[in-house]
């Protein structure tokens, strides 16, 4: 099967960053070429190529989410002007222990429609304690690429009896997780091991989780350094700071993620720029829950990979809106108009994200032989115009959002084609998100917070 984009705006992000007119001829699931349509390279499609006229609109890579937890796309609105730790004891906590299967399904598939609508085509989600087969199943349907664990938390006075694990159990569902969907739709899913954090997570287990993602050459994939709060609980366990007692457990290193990454002392930054660790950036969550601006600047000026994540329910899950949200809050802590500029802030939820999935050799570019992993935009709306004397990179990172979006592909395929999804009901999707939302407040004996639902 072959598809050819034909004449869009290609903002590549190969080596080079080259921005140019031209054709991307897809072939089955992988990129075949990139012609530039003034080299004179011009495709001559045969019967057996399907041709997209994109002329006037803009290609870029298939965003990617370094940090995700799609279990709570029911929730937003239901657990705001939190602090984490209250966010968590309060209301994530309890209504993540009130989902089912089907509630659970139905978070995941809300969330893959707004993540598809917006160009996104890779996630690294952290699940909840229960009910994992329910998201993969999900993303299987739905055509999403990703790395999927199961949350593991073994300890924790606050937390629901029904997501205190006990340890050996919780690790043999993680194996059965494992073995069940690892590598499952041609690679396209595949499995992180997801302690949820140092606070609730018991060191055997955290130890045992380290074992079993390296035997098994998997991401480990937890939550570091998101709020002083959580600082202090590590502290007064460990006796020491969050990424030292992360680094000591073996919870850095090129295949270990790290979401967050905002409270670091120096010594801190250094450890995660010198072991290869990848940091999630989550700018929206970290501003709505006044956690604090991660340096992301100065990580990247040291050499550390950092990538984007839309966190939970935190409002949206518009990949394009939270590119835009990482390059102004770096403006705003660093006080320099001209820290994260555009390319790097494309550059994280792209190369970035890929980097951090352990796939930079497939995804994060438009370059032949990657995935065909791509969102075509059309930026000719009110938002996004005038277009004379644009930079075209600076328009997608400050101007697009998911209103832009025309098209969303993964594996060469069609997730979404002028503005109608393909592998999804948006109309069911939405009422069974309604539907499964209001079960699991009911299951969970939880008011809303206004005292009055909208409908």
């Amino acid at each position: 099967m072959k598809t050819l984009l034909a004449g869009g705006l290609l903002i590549t992000m190969d080596r080079e960053r080259r921005v140019l007119t031209g054709d991307v001829l897809v072939e089955n699931d992988r990129i075949a070429a990139v012609l530039p349509r003034d080299d004179g390279q011009l495709f001559r499609p045969d019967g057996e190529t399907e041709v997209v006229d994109v002329s006037g609109m803009t290609v870029i890579p298939g965003l990617v989410q370094a940090h995700m937890h799609v279990t709570q796309a029911l929730f937003r609105g239901l657990c705001d002007d939190l602090a984490l730790m209250d966010w968590l004891r309060e209301r994530t906590w309890p209504m993540e222990a009130a989902h089912t299967a089907e509630s659970n399904a139905a978070s995941a598939r809300l969330a893959a429609m707004e993540l598809i609508r917006s160009g996104t085509t890779s996630l690294v989600d952290m699940g909840t304690t229960l009910h994992e087969d329910a998201v993969f199943e999900v993303m299987a349907e739905t055509g999403l690429r990703g790395l999927f664990g199961k949350c593991m938390m073994d300890m924790g006075d606050d937390l629901p009896s029904l997501m205190r694990e006990d340890t050996a159990a919780c690790l043999r569902e993680t194996e059965r997780l494992i073995r069940r969907w690892h590598m499952a739709e041609n690679g396209r899913l595949r499995y992180a091991v997801a302690p949820r954090f140092v606070p609730s997570c018991s060191e055997k287990l955290l130890l045992s989780a380290r074992d079993l993602a390296r035997q098994n050459g998997l991401r480990l994939h937890t939550h570091a350094s998101e709020n002083l709060g959580e600082i202090a609980l590590v502290e007064a366990r460990c006796h020491e700071r969050n990424v030292r007692c992360l680094d000591r457990m073996g919870y850095t290193g090129e295949d270990v993620i790290l979401a967050h990454c905002i409270w670091l002392d120096d010594g801190e930054k250094r450890i995660l720029a010198e072991t290869g660790t990848h940091v999630a950036h989550c700018p929206s969550s970290n501003t709505k829950m006044s956690s604090g601006f991660a340096p992301v600047a100065e990580l990247r000026a040291m050499g550390a990979n950092v990538a984007i994540g839309l966190d939970g329910a935190h409002d949206h899950m518009d990949g394009l809106m939270e590119v835009r949200q990482a390059s102004i809050l770096q403006k705003a802590l660093t006080h320099d108009p001209k820290a994260l500029p555009a390319l790097q802030a494309l550059e994280l939820a792209t190369l970035g994200g890929a980097a951090a999935m352990g796939q930079a050799d497939d995804l994060g570019s438009l370059e032949p032989g990657k995935k065909a992993d791509l969102a075509v935009l059309d930026m000719d709306m009110p938002h996004s115009l005038p277009a004379w004397g644009r930079d075209p990179v600076q328009r997608v990172v400050y101007q697009a959002t998911r209103e832009n979006v025309v098209h969303t592909m993964v594996d060469g395929r069609f997730l979404y084609r002028d503005r109608k999804f393909l592998t999804l009901d948006p109309v069911k999707t939405l009422a069974d998100a309604e539907k499964r939302c209001a079960e699991v407040m009911r299951r969970g004996n939880l008011a809303p917070v206004s005292g009055f639902f909208c409908r």
